[in-house]
């Protein structure tokens, strides 16, 4: 018997990929989040988990970094995103940071299934039209992918504050918490990352951005 665990902030694609489950493994069990956070709390709580499906942009999971922190935190859990974005690049960098599969969200129920037994049976899987593309992450970005792991989900918020260009006292209103408490955040954020101000932040994360990669996919870049 698996135990699944679905983590996308949209109802509607974890009812559909809940559906493929329960057709086809009826005897497992299955958990669902709709954030970063109650994903993670549920694989502490289910450490035996056999199958991850993650999707790239959720509420605390922008661009890679709770790919990045799973990986990180739960090693032997197999992650298989879950996405609308389907340039070749983004599917690249996702396998390259870990991922066992790359499922789009356009793919049909049988496909996702076809995607999800080849998972569960040891496989890599990614669409036929991406097999062969894959390169390796560079050693620059998987070392940058280490320290980005070391951030709470409390701090990645921050930083991605930070790339916007808020202020402490925005961010802190925007939180919930005090702008006191925002500056000891960036403090440990600077001190994590290794860098010493606000610009080295915003270009570190903006590194692991897949906005990048869209706009070079579309351009030709």
């Amino acid at each position: 018997m698996y135990h699944f665990h679905i983590a996308d902030d949209h109802p509607l694609f974890r009812n559909a990929i809940l559906d493929v489950i329960q057709a086809h493994y009826p005897d497992s069990t299955v958990s669902q989040s709709k954030n970063l956070e109650s994903t993670i709390a549920d694989l502490d709580e289910h450490a035996e988990t056999d199958l991850l499906l993650l999707d790239l942009n959720m509420p605390g999971s922008q661009d890679l970094f709770g790919l990045i922190m799973v990986r990180e935190k739960y090693p032997s859990i197999p992650v298989a995103i879950i996405s609308a974005i389907e340039e070749p690049s983004t599917v690249n960098r996702a396998m390259g940071h870990g991922a066992c599969g790359y499922i789009p969200k356009s793919c049909s129920p049988q496909v996702i299934q076809q995607a999800i037994h080849s998972i569960l049976e040891g496989n890599r899987w990614i669409p036929e039209e991406f097999e062969g593309c894959l390169t390796p992450v560079n050693k620059e970005e998987k070392d940058l992918a280490g320290k980005i792991a070391t951030l709470t989900p409390q701090q990645y918020k921050v930083l991605c504050y930070l790339r916007e260009g808020w202020l402490n006292k925005q961010i802190g209103y925007e939180l919930g918490v005090t702008e006191a408490t925002i500056k000891a955040h960036i403090t440990a954020i600077f001190r994590k990352l290794g860098i010493s101000n606000r610009t080295q932040a915003v270009i570190m994360l903006g590194q692991l951005s897949l906005k990048l990669d869209a706009d070079s996919y579309q351009t030709g870049e």
